[in-house]
């Protein structure tokens, strides 16, 4: 049994801008697993950086309002938004809301500095 604490995991400024907790990442040996959890945040008026990712991810809304983008769509999130990123796709979020926006990502294969390209 793996058990971390929220409060445990050191919070960092990513690549794409958001701010970010990395919980289970089997490359830090917190788990046996194909993937990866992160808890992300952005302030109000924050937008990530347009990035791609060669891995599978899934953003689940805890909070806020916003709106993602991958590829050529966008669409409204708020907490309890399910979005399903394939790899090779642009993504990247927007706070378009007065509080955090904040998100799980679940990264399979588990996400590393290789799989993720920042875009101009």
């Amino acid at each position: 049994m793996v058990i971390r604490q929220f409060d445990d995991c050191r919070e960092f400024l990513a690549g794409d801008h958001t701010i970010l907790r990395e919980l289970l990442r089997p490359a830090q040996g917190s788990v046996d697993a194909r993937y990866s959890l992160a808890q992300g945040r952005l302030d109000p008026g924050a937008t990530s950086k347009r990035h791609v990712l060669a891995a599978s991810e899934v953003y689940y809304f805890l909070a806020g309002e916003g709106r993602m983008h991958v590829g050529g769509e966008s669409s409204a999130v708020r907490k309890g938004t399910v979005v399903a990123v394939p790899p090779d796709a642009e993504q990247w979020v927007e706070n378009t809301g007065t509080g955090a926006l904040e998100f799980l990502c679940i990264v399979d294969p588990a996400w590393t500095p290789d799989c993720e390209r920042i875009l101009k």
